[in-house]
């Protein structure tokens, strides 16, 4: 397993953010993090590179303890992809730069072209690129660092139809290549579309595991409530 969680407890004002007595995240394929708004997907995903940290519990990263590793080391192997791409100043080749300092013209062509960007773009201003564009050039900057895999949170919320399924095809080709992709959607129709395995958040804890099927057959009364809401 490539994550294991036990017992994790964080809190917040008023109570707690995740409550996950035990989850394990395999180390392939697309696990897609769903469920509704302040469930606790995204701050699941940041436990996993430590810009969040769990109050109680143990979370292992390939079977070691995470907070063992140095943050930086697992930052380099676990990269991470925004809700809003986020954009250095200066050019596309600046911006992979941030990432790997001693990227050369070639490697740098070689990971936009694994996004579906041409060469011609590391030369184009950060600033200039349309939505799905700079999300693709984040999606080529974390993979700049020769990642295990990937952490993406809500990365196409923002894009329109086109440049959403564009990504969600990146993102399927780089599982197909070998990488596991750990994908934060409150879409259901999106999750239908890109997962190979489901976790259900509802309320900080996880509610349902398993493939996206059998979500829609569960009669957990907080889970038809919530995919009553997708379709209402």
């Amino acid at each position: 397993m490539l994550f294991s969680f036990e017992n994790i407890q964080l809190h917040g004002v008023g109570g707690p953010r995740l409550a996950v007595r035990h989850l394990q995240i395999p180390a392939d394929g697309m696990s897609v993090i769903v469920g509704p708004s302040g469930a606790g997907k995204s701050t699941l995903l940041r436990l996993c590179n430590r810009l969040e940290v769990a109050d109680s519990g143990a979370i292992e990263f390939h079977g070691m303890d995470l907070n063992a590793t140095p943050v930086l080391d697992l930052r380099r192997a676990v990269g991470m992809v925004f809700q809003e791409p986020v954009r250095f100043g200066g050019t596309v080749l600046d911006n992979l730069r941030e990432a790997d300092g001693l990227i050369n013209d070639e490697a740098a062509r070689m990971l936009l072209e694994r996004v579906g960007l041409d060469g011609s773009f590391l030369s184009r201003l950060a600033d200039e690129l349309s939505g799905g564009e700079a999300q693709r050039m984040c999606i080529a900057r974390a993979l700049a660092t020769g990642p295990e895999l990937l952490l993406m949170d809500e990365p196409t919320s923002s894009l329109d139809p086109a440049a959403t399924q564009l990504i969600e095809q990146q993102a399927i080709a780089l599982t197909e290549a070998g990488m596991p992709v750990l994908w934060v959607t409150h879409d259901t129709a999106q999750m239908q579309r890109i997962a190979s395995r489901v976790i259900c958040l509802i309320d900080g804890a996880v509610a349902y595991e398993g493939p996206a099927s059998g979500l829609f057959d569960s009669q957990e009364p907080e889970i038809v409530a919530f995919l009553a809401e997708q379709t209402s």
